[in-house]
């Protein structure tokens, strides 16, 4: 049986497969340090699964209309007290995460060889994703050498002939966040063009330091109709099986992205609903994200802590998300075990075999001089971990 070109030209999740080969090595009684899963360690908050209890209990078992109108509000009062957008019910589509928010608005909005412009390093999900889509991938490279940031001169350079540019901040991999400044600066440049913007920001809430969060269609009222915001759950509150996601954007590509989900998948389970709509109303929500926030900046201050004090290794410092992305080019050429490293699928296969730990190469995201190593674990398993890769560079 044949499969079709258009899957065929799709690559498999790189961080799935190094989570899920670090779950199997445990699983055969092997001590692995995982730092491959984006995925917060903290239970889902309490005041969030009694509220879905609450709804199972009451019989919301069923098939649910096209996301309840109560979560909708939710999302539209959370954008205008939050994030300075003001936007209706219509303008909110709620999806089985953030993922396929994303994937549904390439789908509707790219006809075969329609250009998308992808800053490097990127989500792994996002070329593949416009590849399903029929579109062309077209990469920005930036590298540690920028501060992994574009500049709005490179919006300008690549614009011509393109249709969308995809921009994530909190970025993963990088935990790299753009200022207010530059993203204002962007959005200049975006406006000289005919770019439509989709603004990934999954980690809103998860900024470390003096940063501080924007919305990206919040910076001028003509992006309004402009912009594709995408986010959801999962980061926030620590809800990464409940698979509630959301985008808000111009009514007429909600309505299109929601058409097509008709045929997909329904909407979420009304008990997820429930829980979702609890995470944005209950008055417990601030102190929990606080609470979350707290840790993952003492984690992630220490793990970059860590990592630069190893020799040659360099990695600009996390101001956002969960995740360091060093530069372990220095060590291309070196030999552990069996394996001579000659790039990031070299080096974290090398880790995983020889010293135990679990971390997802830098080619996975388009830049093959860096590792990405996830803080959302313990302190515990962060010195753990980088204890075992320093002993591994030191043979």
């Amino acid at each position: 049986m044949e499969l079709s070109s258009r899957i065929r030209s799709v690559a498999p999740s790189v961080t799935l497969a190094v989570t899920a080969r670090a779950r199997q090595m445990k699983a055969d009684g092997i001590d692995v340090v995982s730092f491959g899963a984006g995925e917060p360690d903290f239970e889902t908050p309490d005041f969030i699964k009694s509220a879905a209890r609450a709804a199972i209990d009451a019989g919301d078992t069923k098939y649910t209309p096209r996301c309840g109108a109560d979560l909708k509000a939710a999302i539209v009062e959370k954008l205008r007290r939050e994030n300075g957008l003001d936007l209706t019910p219509e303008n909110i589509l709620v999806t089985f995460g953030g993922k396929q928010a994303l994937f549904n608005a390439f789908q509707v909005l790219l006809d075969p060889g329609d250009k998308v412009l992808i800053p490097v390093p990127y989500w792994v999900s996002y070329p593949e994703q416009v590849k399903l889509a029929g579109g062309e991938c077209v990469f920005i490279p930036t590298g540690p050498e920028k501060g992994f940031k574009i500049t709005p001169q490179d919006v300008l350079d690549h614009a011509g002939g393109a249709k969308i540019i995809v921009l994530n901040s909190p970025c993963n991999p990088t935990g790299v966040t753009y200022t207010p400044d530059e993203l204002a600066d962007i959005a200049k440049a975006v406006l000289d063009t005919d770019l439509i913007v989709f603004s990934d920001e999954i980690y809103e809430k998860l900024i470390y330091g003096d940063t501080r969060f924007v919305s990206f269609a919040s910076l001028d009222e003509r992006l309004i109709e402009r912009t594709l915001t995408f986010n959801g759950l999962a980061k926030t509150f620590s809800m990464t099986g409940w698979r509630v996601g959301w985008s808000a954007g111009p009514t007429e590509v909600i309505g299109a992205m929601s058409t097509l989900a008709s045929h997909q998948t329904n909407s979420p389970a009304g008990f997820c609903q429930a829980g979702a709509l609890a995470a944005y109303t209950d008055p417990a929500a601030a102190g929990a994200i606080e609470a979350m926030r707290q840790q993952f900046e003492k984690r992630g201050r220490h793990m970059h802590e860590r990592l630069t004090a190893i020799d040659g290794i360099a990695c600009t410092e996390p101001t956002g998300a969960f995740y360091c992305f060093p530069d372990i080019s220095v060590l291309f050429g070196r030999t552990f075990g069996s394996t001579t490293v000659q790039g990031s699928m070299d080096f974290a296969g090398a880790a995983l075999e020889q010293a135990q730990v679990a971390l997802v190469p830098g080619a996975a995201f388009g830049e093959d001089r860096c590792v990405r190593l996830s803080f959302a674990t313990s302190l515990e398993q962060i010195d753990k971990g980088i204890d075992r890769l320093e002993k591994m560079l030191k043979r």
